[in-house]
């Protein structure tokens, strides 16, 4: 490690501590001032560049950053929902990109901005319907189930459209089923050795292991799943994404396993990957004239692709100023957006500049989203002791359980 190096890593764990605090102080979500922060000491000041260690480090953020919003899927919600929520959620997806192709080829932007276009983020909109207490009500369920679908289908179709870009129609396609084969397969052995042997796999969740068996299960899982995903070919987010899901199938009442996890991912890790993009930011480019009209363009297409298409929700019987307000919060986009941005541009299938937009399109909405939301629908409406049904997000506390009483 050279001093240069040394110093950038310093900056960074002082930034990834201080940040938090003051995105929390100013209302705003720390990744975006991550990235702030990034671009400050990166293309404005000058005083890092980019380097392979930080450039490895951010890689496996990034890997961490997909383990977890596969982890944050709750199979509970679907199950809880029925049949309805998960159709009418479809029909928003579907409408959402069938638009988000419809504005991508008016503006010529491509078939990978459309697809850019269907995210949202589980990570902003979780935390917002907790916040205003709407996630137990009918509405916020609706809506939640709106965003997992949204995360699970738009990243199987970047991985199919990548492979299609790089290979074309043809044999190498089959490597996502493939996939998905082998995953299930151990899938299914791994729930039924947790089934026969619950008292084994109760240490994974013990809050005073000292060896932390939870945390290196959960990383060879998403490793793992990474190896196989590059083995056949696939991109790895892909493979990061569906180990989370993955271990949150299996083992549905997780303990203090998360809090684990996301502490020390979302500790280090994580903002070091959203600070190195940060650094990497073309700011000259996105200076243009040009670039500052497709950046707003692209803002008002983010919010119209999924602001429509949320007017389905009056067949639940929302009102319109509901689905109006699912429809806002359903538009903020960051962590999955950003991700996809940098496997388009590693792919050659956007450029830097586009990227660029895209980072910008995502801290704007992120902050926006919410604001809109809250605005459209008051937090009075929610019901405080509805808001306890749900499980938490990312960051959700409760008793340990043996996992064998979970699974189904």
């Amino acid at each position: 490690m050279t001093q240069g190096e040394a110093a950038t890593l310093i900056l960074i764990a002082s930034a990834a501590f201080v940040l938090p605090l003051l995105g929390r102080r100013l209302r705003m979500p720390a990744v975006v001032l991550e990235i702030l922060f990034g671009i400050a000491i990166g293309p404005v000041f000058g005083l890092v560049q980019p380097s392979e260690l930080v450039e490895v480090l951010a890689e496996f953020g990034l890997l961490l950053l997909l383990f977890l919003a596969g982890f944050e899927i709750e199979l509970e919600v679907f199950e809880r929902q029925g049949m309805m929520p998960i159709l009418v959620g479809l029909g928003i997806y579907a409408l959402t990109v069938a638009g988000s192709v419809t504005i991508g080829l008016t503006l010529g932007v491509g078939l990978f901005v459309a697809l850019v276009l269907a995210t949202n983020s589980v990570g902003v909109i979780i935390p917002t319907l907790r916040g205003t207490r709407m996630i137990g009500t009918s509405l916020g369920q609706d809506i939640l189930v709106a965003a997992l679908l949204a995360d699970i289908l738009t990243l199987l179709a970047v991985t199919g459209f990548a492979l299609t870009t790089e290979y074309g129609f043809g044999v190498r396609l089959l490597a996502i089923p493939a996939f998905f084969l082998i995953a299930g397969t151990g899938l299914a052995m791994l729930r039924r050795a947790a089934w026969w042997r619950p008292e084994r796999f109760g240490r994974l969740f013990a809050a005073d292991d000292p060896e932390e068996l939870g945390i290196r299960a959960s990383l060879a899982l998403m490793l793992v799943f990474v190896g196989l995903s590059l083995v056949l070919g696939i991109e790895s987010i892909l493979g990061a994404f569906l180990a989370g899901t993955a271990f949150a199938a299996v083992f549905r009442h997780r303990g203090g396993l998360d809090e684990k996890l996301t502490g020390f991912s979302y500790g280090f890790f994580i903002p070091i990957f959203f600070i190195n993009v940060g650094i990497g930011f073309r700011i000259d480019a996105i200076l243009d004239p040009a670039a500052i009209r497709l950046t707003l363009l692209l803002l008002a297409a983010a919010l119209a692709v999924k602001v429509l298409p949320a007017l389905l929700l009056v067949a639940r019987r929302h009102s319109l100023r509901e689905s109006l307000a699912a429809g806002a919060l359903l538009s903020a986009r960051l962590s999955l957006i950003i991700a996809i941005a940098e496997l388009g541009v590693e792919l050659e299938l956007i450029s830097e500049t586009m990227e660029s937009s895209i980072i910008l399109l995502a801290a704007v909405t992120a902050t926006l989203a919410p604001t809109l939301f809250r605005l459209l629908l008051p937090p009075q409406r929610g019901d405080p002791d509805e808001a306890a049904k749900l499980p938490a997000d990312s960051h959700r506390q409760g008793p340990v359980h043996v996992p064998g009483a979970g699974l189904r």
